[in-house]
């Protein structure tokens, strides 16, 4: 079975066509900094490997410009649409109705619709990838993944808000959780690499969306991300959390919107707003000049990590190790040194020279002595996607 997984992000397009359930990757690629200058798309195949860089304002464009890439007569690796068997999508909110796998159909389109308030930079480009695919696809099972059914697991103490009952009994208001997809693969393969079944683990995924989880014996029990995608740790754009009050006073205040308010929140915050730039390695290359505000948002963002370890070590009454995932977590060595400076208390404790070697295999970059285990896990979402539409087809 041929399974194209596509993956939209707030501001890219991972994508991979894998055969099933040999788990081949036939090619996989992305679009990347869809909004912004420069963006760029890559193509790999076993025969070829293409990158070109083109005006993406938006992710129909490029998921038209995939399937070009996907059935170009030439590099391409399909000659017709219908070789592909099911399209798995990621999606990032399944709120109250969708705690598994499922296929798509209107009823589920339209609660993925229903959802876009609550993940406004997420949800609506994942819908119109389904549109899009559906499209260009016709033949295929459209199959959602929800990035929400992971952390279905955490317990009410956890995913309950201090407001009045009604809201959680009437409006479902709650918890979920995201990049369940992603703290899901690496956890296991973080287990399988340790070789245990029971484990405390906290899982951090750091890209343009971040989030932190706590998962003990293989199940989410806390997590960064709440209601909506946008609270806990510092992100691209994204401010994580923030005092309420602020929000009051913005609008009574200052004269805001609700809509200026989740703009300025949503799209204009984060590492962003504290820099002019949302893309780390920018970030990193300024800070390295000398440039203190560049500096400072490191540290803002590392700090905020920290604290969530801390408060996660509590929850689960000990850790057994820390794992670093997505763009981020797998790629910067200087937030991972950040974030575990001034850490051994809980037994952590980095080795700067396993700290500063690129791999994409899972690897340990602890001290030989430290008592929790640091690693990196290389996330592969696409492949959980591709293993769960598999699974619900077989």
């Amino acid at each position: 079975m041929k399974i194209l997984v596509i993956n939209s992000g707030s501001s890219s397009i991972k994508y991979q066509l894998i055969q099933m359930p040999e788990k081949k990757v036939i090619c996989t690629g992305m679009a990347e900094r869809i909004g912004l200058k420069d963006s760029k798309i890559t193509f790999k195949s076993e025969s070829n490997e293409l990158e070109e860089i083109l005006d993406i304002p938006d992710h129909q464009v490029g998921l038209k410009k995939i399937a070009s890439f996907l059935l170009d007569e030439d590099t391409g690796v399909i000659k017709n649409s219908n070789e592909i068997n099911a399209v798995g999508h990621r999606v990032v909110h399944g709120g109250s109705t969708f705690s598994k796998t499922v296929e798509i159909d209107d009823k589920v389109k339209e609660k993925i619709k229903e959802l876009f308030e609550l993940a406004p930079l997420h949800n609506p480009p994942n819908y119109e990838g389904i549109e899009v695919a559906e499209m260009i696809f016709p033949d295929a099972k459209q199959i959602a993944v929800f990035d929400t059914a992971f952390h279905q697991s955490i317990p009410e103490v956890a995913y309950r808000y201090a407001i009045p009952n009604h809201f959680l009994e009437e409006n479902q208001i709650r918890v979920y959780g995201f990049h369940g997809t992603s703290h899901k693969f690496v956890s296991e393969k973080a287990n399988e690499y340790l070789n245990r079944t029971k484990s405390k683990l906290i899982t951090i995924h750091l890209g343009n969306g971040c989030s932190i989880t706590a998962v003990k014996d293989g199940k989410s029990i806390d997590h960064s991300l709440g209601f909506g995608p946008m609270n806990g740790l510092i992100m691209g754009t994204r401010s994580g959390d923030i005092d309420q009050s602020v929000i009051f006073y913005l609008v009574k205040s200052m004269g805001y919107s609700i809509d200026d308010v989740n703009r300025t929140l949503q799209k204009e915050s984060g590492m962003f707003g504290l820099t002019g730039y949302s893309d780390l390695r920018e970030i990193e290359s300024e800070a390295a000049k000398g440039n203190k505000e560049c500096q400072i948002a490191l540290d803002m963002n590392a700090y905020r990590i920290k604290k969530f370890i801390g408060a996660y070590v509590t929850a689960m009454n000990g850790l057994d190790a820390i794992v670093f995932t997505a763009g981020i977590g797998e790629n910067s060595d200087v937030i991972r040194r950040l974030v575990c400076a001034d850490m051994d208390y809980f037994g952590i404790e980095l080795d700067e020279e396993k700290n500063s070697i690129r791999s994409k295999e899972i690897r340990e970059i602890n001290k030989e002595n430290s008592l929790v285990k640091i690693l990196i896990v290389p996330t592969n979402e696409e492949l959980e996607i591709a293993k769960q539409t598999f699974r619900l087809l077989s």
